[in-house]
């Protein structure tokens, strides 16, 4: 046995698979994939099926041969190797709203994503985790497809939005975003009052109707947690208000619409404990109604808020799972070291 840069000792013989011979190259336009097999996320891709990952080998403790075994995964992925991402039985038992099927992403000649088999739970709460750079916000901004503002950007593969192709040529790119909220790591209040901010998703469709506008920004501002707040203040500048705030104006600006999928990248990074508090509160209160896709860094975030966890690592779905279960037994031990600050 030795022992590699996290600490995991590893076996002398690397027992990790080689390259499974996809052609990897680049593709000028993302290909049609049809519908999920139903035992698995793709029949044609290498992620674990639910029988695979319900036999023996799943579950099994750190402290097992197994674990033992794939305790070089994370170097061997560097090294350039492909790897089946772990997934727990539990993410292809639900229904999915967001479907990802073998999707890679090059920013100009460099790779950012790798072979991404995953789906977004309906109604859930979905953390993406794991160490900067490895993808976690190019994967979120894929699924609105804000990426195609980037001219060197390339992708294979599909997305499907309640089974309709993210990526197809006939899609309004425009008409998508309207299904999808955005909220960033800065919060992005409009120079505008707050009345018109919340309102502007419904200015921008032409609605002009002022009961209608009325009702809509009492019902997003309430379900932002922040109507009792501004209920007094609607004419005030949006960038009156404190960072805390603003993003939960934000975010009552992305549900406006109504969204399907609110996708949220880092929105506590800039905030302080209270103000992250109540948004984190917050996010637990749109589950159900809204399907949560949410980056972070915060590991004791994730394990508040979400319902599911996906571990990344340079472009690549290591272990994806219940958050209970990747948190306390995780399958592999590199998801193990990640989660309890051994690396990262």
């Amino acid at each position: 046995m030795t022992t590699n840069h996290l600490g995991l000792r590893t076996p002398t013989t690397d027992p990790i698979n080689t390259v499974n011979g996809k052609d990897h190259r680049l593709q000028n336009a993302p290909s049609a994939r049809g519908p999920l097999a139903p035992n698995s996320l793709d029949s044609g891709s290498d992620i674990m099926t639910k029988q695979e990952i319900s036999s023996p080998v799943y579950g099994a403790g750190s402290g097992s041969s197994t674990a033992t075994s794939t305790a070089s995964r994370l170097d061997a992925i560097r090294a350039g190797q492909h790897h089946d991402a772990v997934i727990h039985p539990e993410v292809l038992q639900e229904e999915a709203v967001v479907s990802i099927r073998n999707f890679n992403l090059w920013y100009a000649a460099t790779q950012a994503l790798f072979n991404i088999d995953m789906t977004i739970p309906r109604g859930k709460v979905t953390a993406l985790i794991g160490p900067s750079g490895c993808g976690k916000s190019t994967l979120l901004r894929c699924v609105n497809r804000m990426n195609d503002l980037i001219d060197t950007v390339r992708i294979e593969g599909d997305m499907d939005l309640n089974g309709e192709s993210i990526f197809d040529v006939g899609v309004d790119v425009i008409e998508l975003r309207k299904r999808m909220g955005m909220v960033f790591q800065k919060p992005n209040p409009f120079p505008m009052s707050i009345f018109e901010n919340v309102v502007y998703p419904l200015r921008i469709d032409g609605e002009r109707n002022r009961a209608v506008l009325d009702e809509v920004c009492e019902r997003s501002l309430r379900g932002a947690a922040i109507w009792d707040e501004v209920k007094d203040r609607l004419h005030e500048n949006g960038l009156s208000l404190s960072g805390g705030q603003q993003q939960r104006l934000c975010i009552a600006r992305a549900i406006a619409s109504e969204p399907e999928v609110l996708l949220l990248d880092e929105p506590c990074s800039a905030l302080d404990p209270m103000a992250t508090g109540k948004i984190e509160d917050l996010i637990q209160d749109l589950a159900g109604d809204y399907s949560i896709l949410i980056v972070t860094h915060n590991m004791q975030q994730a394990g508040r808020i979400s319902d599911y966890t996906a571990f990344m690592y340079l472009g690549h779905l290591i272990e994806y799972g219940p958050t209970p279960e990747i948190f306390t037994k995780p399958v592999l031990q590199e998801t193990e070291a990640y989660v309890t600050g051994r690396f990262g």
